[in-house]
């Protein structure tokens, strides 16, 4: 994070996550004194600055959860050349219940979410109102925003109209403080993690101010709402909420495409956005998607005919890729080794108010055919004259692409990745092994056993 130190917490964390070789060594010395950090306003803060960088950490929205939506959705659009043998596993949909990519992402955002907690738990201890509700919102917006990715990756898809029992994640809302006690907790069900999400972006709304630097506002709680609304396929919800967002954030589209990205700051149509600098921060997409030149391991990832065909001539998004040494074509969104990852951007939200318009028969704040163009017309695409729902589908994945959301589209259309269908076992992750072990309360997805 950006000017941000890791906060290694005393406390463990529920789901305790172990080194392994692909985390660095932490200094004593970076660490803090549980019962100090919660005793003062100052330690508080510390515990959520600690809980940003968790999140931004390459386990999650530093780059792993963007690379696991491409390479578990792939249907053509890129190679996996890499030797990674755990990513390679979830790209050929062979995944084990102890991969070390899918355990880290787990213990990672169980860390934060019990950090999360430990803040809320303790906000008694600050004592300025404004501060005392900012910092409610930023935890509860934390909480929410691993918590969704938790179920998208770990549940089955959530299906409108129907009650969703299926096992999504563990629910804790409280920090463990006995240890010698019984740890283990059952899974909740898919509809109440959505439920919990929802709540908590709700409440981190009414606790957000409108502007806070790079970290999370209103705004931030509002479009990732949006997003979640338009999983569970709730149109009408993703619609009002991308509609305002568009309309009252203050944010607007950058002029030219290839400037949204590989920036060392938030940029205007940024909602949300993880911090990288040389001194701190992580960007796997770099590591997997870039060349040595950009600090990448030289193109792990590269798009293939099928992707670059999905562009006209003229739009500068089918040129925004280059070469590496052995003719592969990489994309170029992620050239800049420290510069930021764009969790939100606005471009989302036209998208999202584009679809959700055109399901509803509405043309809430625009039609989808102007909201499609907007987005056609920053990336000097030809305007359509008439829009179709596949026309924007298939937009979102033009102007989306690599950026985290492949496998979630392809799951709630009820899309194929090449013979396996989008309920599929083999597109939901294990519950990694070491938590089976530990917790007797576990049960395992099916295929995993």
């Amino acid at each position: 994070m950006k000017n941000l130190k890791y906060l290694i917490l005393t406390i463990s964390s529920l789901f305790l996550l172990t080194s392994c070789d692909r985390e660095l060594d932490i200094n004593p010395e970076q660490g803090i004194d549980t019962e100090t950090a919660i005793s003062t306003p100052e330690g508080i803060q510390q515990i959520l600055i600690g809980a940003y960088a968790n999140t931004g950490d390459g386990d999650l929205f530093g780059g792993d959860l963007q690379i696991y939506a491409d390479l578990l959705a792939d249907d053509s659009y890129l190679y996996w050349w890499g030797t990674y043998a755990e990513l390679g596993n979830i790209h050929e949909k062979n995944i084990i219940s102890d991969n070390v990519y899918v355990r880290d992402t787990w213990g990672r955002a169980y860390k934060v979410i019990n950090a999360t907690n430990v803040i809320l738990e303790n906000l008694s201890v600050v004592k300025d109102a404004d501060d005392k509700k900012r910092i409610e919102g930023e935890a509860k917006f934390l909480r929410a925003l691993n918590y969704f990715e938790l179920v998208r990756f770990f549940g089955k898809q959530y299906e409108a109209g129907k009650n969703n029992t299926q096992l999504g994640v563990p629910i804790v809302l409280k920090t463990v403080t006995d240890f010698n006690g019984d740890l283990s907790v059952a899974r909740n069900t898919v509809e109440e993690v959505y439920t919990q999400v929802i709540k908590d972006l709700n409440e981190s709304i009414a606790n957000l101010p409108e502007e806070n630097s790079f970290y999370a506002d209103a705004y931030s709680a509002k479009a990732l709402l949006s997003r979640v609304y338009l999983q569970k396929q709730d149109y009408t919800n993703a619609r009002n909420i991308a509609n305002d967002v568009i309309e009252n954030s203050g944010k607007s589209l950058m002029t030219n495409y290839k400037d949204a990205f590989n920036t060392s700051e938030n940029i205007s149509e940024d909602l949300f956005a993880m911090q990288v600098t040389s001194q701190s921060g992580e960007n796997d997409l770099i590591t997997f998607y870039a060349d040595e030149p950009q600090g990448g391991r030289g193109g792990d990832i590269s798009l293939t005919e099928d992707y670059l065909n999905l562009f006209e001539a003229d739009d500068v998004r089918g040129s925004f890729y280059y070469y590496n040494y052995y003719d592969d074509v990489l994309t170029s969104k992620y050239t800049n080794q420290y510069g930021n990852i764009h969790v939100i951007r606005l471009a989302e939200m036209y998208l999202i108010r584009a679809e959700s318009n055109f399901r509803l028969n509405t043309s809430l704040g625009a039609t989808p055919l102007d909201d499609v163009n907007t987005i056609r017309r920053r990336a000097h695409a030809s305007e359509l004259l008439s829009v179709t729902l596949d026309d924007i589908l298939t937009e979102r994945r033009r102007e989306l692409a690599f950026e985290g959301f492949l496998i979630h589209d392809v799951k709630r259309t009820k899309g194929n990745v090449g013979s396996l269908s989008w309920n599929s076992d083999e597109l939901v992750f294990p519950i990694p092994l070491r938590e089976i072990q530990v917790n007797k309360k576990l049960v395992q997805n099916p295929g995993y056993n």
